[in-house]
């Protein structure tokens, strides 16, 4: 059995487990390649952004990530984030390098709860005078 890392993101609703280990440069997604689950424009590049930021190849590893929940935007971010910690895992002196790049802050923004008396989280009914 082959060694890896793990490394949990999430972000909105989305969660994904990135598991890094050396290999041939296959990425693959939910059991689909990178770029084929990532399909709009300049996904793929945020996501590999921790890998760049520390001088590592695409093609040293091979990478797995599940993904579930969330939207297009959330997953992608959760990935990034995942991918950060593993890299984390597997060589803590990257630390530095990662955190002041931001890959290793989770973005804790979420949706707003809907309110009682409310039409949304903040979206009043309709003012009548009369």
């Amino acid at each position: 059995m082959t060694e890896y890392f793990e490394g949990v993101g999430r972000r909105k609703e989305a969660t994904a487990r990135v598991r890094i280990r050396s290999g041939s440069g296959e990425f693959v997604v939910n059991e689909r390649n990178l770029e084929e689950y990532f399909t709009r424009v300049g996904d793929v590049a945020e996501i590999v952004d921790p890998l760049d930021a520390v001088n590592y190849s695409r093609s040293d590893f091979d990478i797995s990530a599940y993904v579930k929940g969330g939207g297009d935007t959330g997953q992608r971010d959760s990935v990034s984030l995942g991918l950060a910690r593993a890299l984390l895992e597997m060589d803590p002196d990257l630390r530095t390098t990662l955190s002041q790049g931001g890959y290793l802050t989770r973005d804790a923004r979420v949706k707003e709860r809907k309110k009682p008396g409310l039409k949304g989280a903040r979206k009043a009914p309709t003012y009548t005078k009369r």
